[in-house]
């Protein structure tokens, strides 16, 4: 059992050994947690503690990391601050706190960096982590090519991919759209596209509609959430989106912010609100889990390519009985 040396969860073990006296454990002053799940996954170590918004994250990564149970009660992240005679910095952090659970600031960060974590898919990650070695490598050019293209990074545009074909050149839906990006013959004509079957004309048509749709977005909602309500317009299709954001307006939400039009979005498949939009009846909750699921593949992909961690083979499971604490 490593740990992170000086953390909470050292303090928190000490309080256990009264309990448990053979309780043992190596903490490590050079190392950060991610580090320590990292080794846990490779089987350098058996165990470590990790706070669980930690483990939400780098599961992501290392899918085969379990956690085997709590070791306390929930607890909140807190600030410290050297205790001085002049608190002024102190009274400027609690006021900043207040202001942004207010208006609802603290909400959206949270919702940022963590609301597409919440859905951990073993079979999925382990899947996609796989077809990253096997399948990617034939397309990386082309969406690098395209990205630049379009001033996109091109990890977003194989993680659009991703999500509409998992990378199959040959994908068909019932409704007609089809290769690596799901185009429609109406979309592949607009952008110039003359074969949606070939990938390197597919992937520069998705990126050249994805443009389509960010110029779309007002200018003044700032990334990422004018990407995610762009990614939105892409499924969904732009008209809706608005309707979306209409009802969002109605709502008391913003319509410039992703994590409240997220929740207006499923309306759209409810007569009641349907009925007084523009465009109609719209599957609401798809462009919804469209958007999260790109926002997974996007951060796996950027985890792998800038750990450079893509081998030219499957990595093969591991850690089943090598849960995290």
């Amino acid at each position: 059992l490593e740990i992170v040396a000086g953390s909470s969860h050292e303090e928190r073990l000490d309080q256990l050994r009264e309990e448990y006296p053979d309780l043992v454990w190596q903490p490590r002053e050079e190392l950060e947690s991610e580090e320590l799940l990292s080794m846990v996954w490779q089987q350098l170590i058996d165990y470590t503690v990790a706070d669980s918004n930690e483990l939400a994250v780098n599961r992501r990564y290392y899918p085969e990391l379990r956690p085997a149970f709590d070791i306390s009660a929930p607890r909140q992240l807190a600030w410290a601050f050297p205790r001085s005679e002049d608190n002024s910095l102190y009274e400027a952090a609690i006021a900043f706190f207040n202001t942004i659970k207010q208006d609802g600031t603290l909400y959206q960060l949270i919702e940022r960096y963590y609301g597409h974590t919440r859905d951990f898919d073993y079979v999925g990650t382990r899947r996609y982590q796989a077809h990253i070695e096997q399948r990617l490598p034939g397309y990386r050019d082309w969406f690098i090519e395209a990205g630049a293209e379009i001033g996109m990074d091109w990890r977003l545009l194989a993680a659009i991919a991703y999500q509409e074909s998992h990378w199959d050149p040959d994908a068909v839906s019932p409704t007609g759209v089809r290769g690596l990006m799901m185009l429609t013959q109406d979309t592949a004509k607009e952008i110039g596209i003359d074969d949606r079957r070939d990938p390197e004309q597919s992937i520069r048509g998705g990126a050249r509609y994805l443009a389509r749709m960010l110029k779309k977005i007002p200018d003044r909602i700032p990334e990422p959430d004018r990407t995610w309500l762009a990614l939105a317009a892409y499924n969904v299709g732009f008209g809706h989106l608005e309707d979306a954001r209409i009802l969002t307006q109605k709502n008391r939400g913003d319509i410039d912010k992703w994590v409240d039009v997220k929740e207006n979005l499923p309306l759209l498949s409810k007569k009641k609100w349907f009925q007084q939009t523009r465009h109609g009846y719209a599957r609401g909750r798809e462009p919804v889990r469209y958007v999260e699921n790109i926002r997974t593949y996007f951060d796996i992909l950027v985890w792998y390519t800038e750990r450079d961690v893509i081998r030219t083979q499957t990595p093969k499971p591991m850690l089943f009985d090598s849960p995290v604490l």
